[in-house]
């Protein structure tokens, strides 16, 4: 399950159609469920109309999240793009970590990331489809100055519990100007960033659309792809088991290509998966 609250959609045809100068008039709430028999994925754009946010909460259109102190609660009311499926239920996000610092992705400072939540507890109860899951996720979030595709031209991302309550995130890729970036984190139960030694690449096959992945695992390790989640021409989602720092693990990896998306092909495809509703 991955939830993603969007204010500015970063990859909005809509948005990046209108100069990206009005980011309160491109927010979605994007909900992609994983699992047998209950797939669905809703990610509807929404104008300034649908948008209400303060301290505490957010809500967009007929979705909200809302801080209660010690849990994020989101309340979801969505509707799959393509098929008319509904997506209707509760996710509770309640940190058992608490990340300490921001970390700038580029040399300028323009893409931030932040580690909210390394750990959290999640439960979730869905009525549409009917699922009620509990276990260990992840809270992060970014925000930037410029858009993605003026920014980067690739990236990897790829988290993974650790058996002492750590969290391992590696972050790495090639910003436009075709200089690379790279950083390998141990988030420790105390929420402190410990920056590790990177370890060896791993060259992963790619996807049906030829996507290009790559993550990094223990020397003399080969990872390998549990499941792909999401398959995309320039976005896929992947769950591996590697081996970091002598442990075994299950990750979550992302890669992004940005000079894809850049494509009037891409961008031609995208309304299809993300419908506008003023």
């Amino acid at each position: 399950m991955t939830i993603i609250a969007f204010i500015g959609s970063v990859f909005s045809p809509y948005y990046k159609a209108a100069g990206r100068d009005a980011p309160e008039d491109h927010v979605s709430l994007n909900v992609a469920l994983y699992g047998k028999g209950c797939r669905r994925w809703a990610m509807t754009e929404r104008g300034t109309g649908a948008l209400f946010r303060d301290r505490a909460s957010m809500r967009i259109g007929p979705s909200q999240l809302r801080w209660d102190g010690a849990t994020l609660v989101i309340d979801i009311e969505e509707e799959c793009a393509v098929l008319p499926m509904k997506v209707r239920g509760q996710v509770r996000v309640t940190p058992q970590v608490y990340g300490q610092r921001r970390f700038r992705l580029d040399p300028g400072g323009k893409h931030v990331w932040e580690p909210i939540g390394p750990c959290a507890r999640v439960e979730a109860n869905f009525t549409n489809p009917d699922i009620k899951w509990a276990g260990t996720g992840y809270l992060d979030a970014n925000h930037g100055a410029e858009s993605l595709e003026d920014g980067f031209a690739d990236w990897q991302w790829s988290r993974a519990h650790l058996k002492d309550g750590s969290t391992a995130v590696m972050y790495e890729g090639q910003l436009k100007d075709g200089a690379d970036f790279g950083m390998a984190l141990r988030i420790t139960p105390d929420g402190q960033a410990e920056v590790m030694e990177m370890p060896a690449p791993v060259v992963l096959p790619k996807t049906a659309w030829r996507l290009d992945r790559m993550t990094r695992a223990d020397a003399g390790y080969t990872a390998r792809i549990r499941a792909t989640w999401e398959d995309t021409p320039f976005y896929s989602r992947t769950a591996l088991a590697t081996r970091l720092w002598g442990e075994d693990v299950v990750a979550v990896h992302e890669s992004l290509n940005m000079r894809r998306f850049d494509t009037g092909a891409v961008q031609w495809m995208l309304p299809w998966r993300m419908p506008r509703k003023v």
